[in-house]
């Protein structure tokens, strides 16, 4: 049994190896476990599963291989805590349904029927007073009208109170999030990837406790108290990143966000601009005074030194024209081509790289993309978690 779900992992492309596979059976045989799916969940998942961004696939296979387990070993219910029953009465049922309770004989009595009803069944139930399924008025199964039951079922039934759906004790099936490397993920996995790249450095003024520096300055002073004080550590890494706004990518906004507000806690020296569609001789930091509010491509050329690292955030969809020709802006005339402004920004920064939201997939149905690879150095990346950490990877070499 374990071995075919072992080689189910090994087809589904994640990175397990018969070590693990080892360790997860001598778990079992030490009966690290008890006799539960859940427990059984994340003891396979803490054994196989080394690197979180393959807990989407990991779910995906133990949901499909096991999706018709409930328990391990022997045929027995899973052990419900009394107090934990005593309380969701309390709080969930009304006086008539625990009148109702009580007749049946109390919750002891009903947890004992559950189980004699489990051993005698064979097959699923649908409808009627007994046997455990579902619309029914059995007070085991889902969706039916008995408030004296155990659901088998959904989230939702947690919150139904009153008539269809109310039960002593919800039995629910896991849910599997989504958690893949290739897949535009939130704030949280993009400040890990981001952490990539650091490098830190104390600046500033001695406010920060240094431990052991005071710990081994004391000694020396027969215990006399030495207190020692060092600056901040900080990620000293510079960061300029160039946003592209408008147009088609307008679809995008929501992950650049996110990007955004995820650069600006990981790194204390981070500047930003805005363009549109690409690179020309003026940008700007406020898109409501785009227009009013300009700033020279040459002047930020000159501010930021060679030292920062530097990120284009842009889908790069276009005609070629725009990047290529004298002309090619959208909203006005620029006297010389976008690829002339974007090499002299490379020729100062070379760590940079470019990060597009469109699918890896689709970048050669697009010419302007193919262009804009070009002038990068083939240093575009897709802007998912896995994308992002080889950017990062980039731009320490």
């Amino acid at each position: 049994m374990f071995i075919e779900f072992f080689f189910e992992m090994k087809e589904a492309r994640l990175p397990v190896s018969l070590k693990e596979y080892l360790m997860l059976m001598e778990a079992m045989k030490a009966g690290v476990i008890g006799y539960s799916i859940d427990d059984f969940y994340y003891l396979t998942r803490s054994a196989m599963v080394k690197d979180e961004k393959h807990i989407d696939k990991f779910d995906r296979v133990f949901g499909s291989y096991f999706k018709n387990l409930e328990y391990i070993g022997e045929a027995e219910v899973q052990e419900i805590p009394e107090d934990w029953l005593k309380s969701l009465a309390e709080n969930l049922l009304t006086e008539e349904e625990k009148a109702q309770i009580e007749a049946m004989g109390g919750l002891d009595k009903l947890m004992e029927t559950l189980k004699e009803r489990m051993a005698e069944q064979d097959g699923a139930h649908r409808g009627g007073d007994k046997w455990i399924g579902t619309d029914g008025t059995s007070p085991f199964g889902n969706s039916g009208e008995n408030p004296e039951g155990v659901s088998m079922g959904s989230e939702e039934e947690k919150s139904k109170k009153r008539g269809k759906g109310t039960a002593v004790k919800v039995w629910e099936k896991r849910e599997y999030k989504d958690l893949d490397d290739s897949v535009e993920l939130g704030i949280r996995n993009i400040k890990i990837a981001l952490r990539r790249l650091r490098q830190f450095a104390r600046e500033g003024a001695a406010d920060e406790l240094d431990l052991d520096d005071t710990i081994r300055s004391t000694a020396r002073q027969a215990g006399l108290l030495d207190i020692k004080m060092v600056p901040e550590r900080h990620n000293a890494v510079k960061v300029l990143i160039f946003f592209d706004v408008g147009g088609s990518m307008e679809p995008h906004v929501r992950t650049c966000e996110e990007l955004f507000s995820a650069t600006r806690t990981e790194f204390k020296h981070l500047e930003y601009f805005y363009f549109h569609n690409f690179v020309y001789e003026d940008m700007w930091k406020d898109n409501k005074r785009r227009q009013s509010e300009r700033t020279s491509t040459y002047d930020v050329l000159h501010k930021y030194p060679s030292d920062y690292k530097v990120i284009f955030v842009g889908d790069a969809s276009m005609s070629p024209y725009e990047i290529t020709y004298p002309g090619g802006s959208v909203e006005y005339w620029n006297e010389e081509p976008g690829e002339v402004w974007a090499r002299r920004m490379l020729d100062i920064y070379d760590k940079a790289v470019w990060l597009n939201p469109i699918p890896e997939k689709h970048w050669d149905s697009t010419p302007s993309i193919q262009v804009v690879k070009d002038i990068m150095d083939q240093r575009m990346f897709p802007l998912t978690l896995s994308g992002l950490d080889s950017a990062m990877k980039k731009l320490l070499r």
